[in-house]
């Protein structure tokens, strides 16, 4: 599914320069259940941006399902992320006053998708991601923050994508709460077959992962299979 070889990224601050990604290279298969797991200032934000295909890379290959994304214009971009790409970000971003089946729905109004297409598939989507019927009616600020990022996941599967890039996920929840989301996912992984790489900067988050790959100032330290791995 993905291929990164030889990914660098160079920002450029005034006369100086700094360079984010030092030459990373690794593959995911389809179906795999993987952490990028490092320190703050490691590289893992600006590789998570490449992957999410929200930036491209200064020099190296990304390859998703086939497609050189590191080649491509904002406006194909743009459609990567929309068809397959779903993202789970630590600061939720749902609409406060808005359902969650309208919340899950969202990205489904871009596609043209008729209503009762999108509240079907949305409320599968919910039921996937371990949501009870009881809360689809309700407003997404009355939720518990495990129920608001169970409606994120939902939202993130709703067009079917290829790949589900979560980045800090657990980072607003408990401890408890944290370990519910990160047994969703690997349910989804499971169960379902989703693709998954988990973002995170905690040892104990990534150890839920099938294989870890760690960044360090730019560059992938370790990459191996979790023989570890804590199962929910």
């Amino acid at each position: 599914m993905i291929e990164v070889k030889g990914i660098t990224k160079t920002y450029k601050m005034g006369d100086s320069e700094f360079q984010a990604l030092k030459g990373a290279t690794f593959k995911i298969e389809d179906g795999e259940f993987v952490a990028i797991m490092g320190p703050s200032g490691s590289g893992k934000s600006t590789l998570m941006h490449i992957l999410g295909a929200l930036d491209t890379p200064t020099s190296g290959t990304y390859f998703l399902d086939g497609k050189d994304v590191s080649t491509l214009s904002d406006d194909e971009l743009a459609n990567i992320r929309r068809e397959k790409i779903g993202f789970v970000f630590q600061a939720f971003n749902l609409l406060p006053r808005a359902t969650v089946l309208r919340n899950v729905m969202l990205p489904l109004v871009y596609d043209t998708v008729k209503r009762s297409e999108r509240k079907a598939r949305a409320e599968e989507m919910l039921k996937a991601a371990g949501l009870d019927e009881d809360h689809f009616n309700h407003l997404s600020n009355q939720l518990s923050g495990g129920q608001i990022q169970r409606v994120a996941i939902a939202r993130a599967l709703v067009n079917n994508p290829s790949l589900i890039l979560a980045d800090e996920p657990t980072g607003n929840l408990d401890t408890q709460t944290g370990e519910i989301v990160l047994g969703t996912f690997q349910r989804l992984n499971k169960e379902q077959g989703r693709t998954i790489i988990l973002i995170t900067h905690e040892p104990d988050v990534a150890q839920h992962a099938e294989r870890i790959i760690t960044i360090r100032d730019g560059n992938i330290v370790s990459d191996a299979k979790n023989l570890h791995q804590i199962i929910i």
